[in-house]
């Protein structure tokens, strides 16, 4: 595997943690919890006006734009384990960014996951 093609894998990955970040500020605005109390309908609406649901989704259509790319390029058996990989980051973005409370078992699962991760890219 190219480094282009594995960097691109891990801008992919990141790229998505990221998007769960900014969603999960879009949802944690006030104005979202009220319209989810309120019912689907409310929430959805709320959520079409919300710049941080808009920039989540479209950091994602960017992610899956690349994806698309990178799976042109290397088998889906070998770029999918990647994916493993966004446990870290999303982990680390919900810790430091979110102050999320992150146990050592969390740790320990999460690390488990990029290490599979990390020996099934290696195995090409």
């Amino acid at each position: 595997m190219s480094y282009l093609v594995l960097s691109l894998i891990l801008l992919t990955v990141t790229l998505s943690a990221f998007a769960q970040l900014v969603l999960k500020l879009g949802v944690a605005k006030p104005q979202m919890a009220d319209a989810l109390q309120s019912g689907v309908i409310d929430a959805m609406l709320t959520a079409a006006i919300s710049p941080l649901i808009w920039l989540g989704l479209i950091i994602y259509g960017l992610s899956v734009a690349m994806w698309l790319w990178v799976l042109s390029k290397v088998d889906l058996s070998v770029a999918y384990p990647f994916v493993g990989i966004s446990f870290l980051v999303t982990m680390a973005f919900g810790a430091f960014l979110l102050n999320e409370s992150v146990t050592p078992m969390r740790i320990v699962g999460t690390i488990l996951i990029a290490s599979g991760s990390i020996l099934v890219g290696k195995s090409v």
